[in-house]
């Protein structure tokens, strides 16, 4: 019961960075404001580091002999984080990217980490302590942006 817990975890996170990988193409296509070349560098940057990230959280999933989800109605059903809904500001993108950043490492704290200790693998808490330095990096950019 431990693996599977673990398993549908991990397919949640998967889920969320799904979501956002989609929101960060949108928030590039869209971007506007004073800071529009910054802001599409910055989304072109996380989403393409957001896609490796994608890619081996599917292969761990893959590993564990689960199934990661692999389709959009899926994704969006099983995150916990909502697609993007309106073309917003810039404030708004880089304000709702950090709310995101913050709920994907809070959950990976509070459940992910446990699950992997409870599950006594080694593999998947490092690969969840990773991801949680790179999430903690970006939130900490975001906010730090209009300070």
């Amino acid at each position: 019961m431990g693996q599977q817990n673990l398993i549908l975890f991990l397919n949640r996170l998967l889920s969320n960075y799904f979501v956002i990988y989609v929101k960060l193409h949108r928030y590039k296509w869209f971007a506007k404001g004073e800071h529009i070349f910054q802001l599409q560098h910055i989304f072109e940057k996380l989403y393409t580091v957001w896609k490796e990230d994608i890619d081996m959280l599917a292969d761990h999933i893959l590993a564990k002999d689960g199934k990661p989800f692999a389709t959009m109605i899926k994704y969006v059903k099983q995150a916990s984080i909502e697609e993007a809904t309106a073309d917003d500001e810039e404030e708004e993108m880089i304000a709702k990217l950090s709310e995101d950043l913050s709920k994907i490492y809070q959950e990976i704290e509070e459940i992910g980490l446990k699950r992997a200790k409870e599950a006594n693998d080694e593999l998947t808490l490092q690969i969840l302590l990773s991801f949680q330095q790179k999430v903690s990096h970006y939130i900490w950019r975001f906010k730090a942006f209009y300070k």
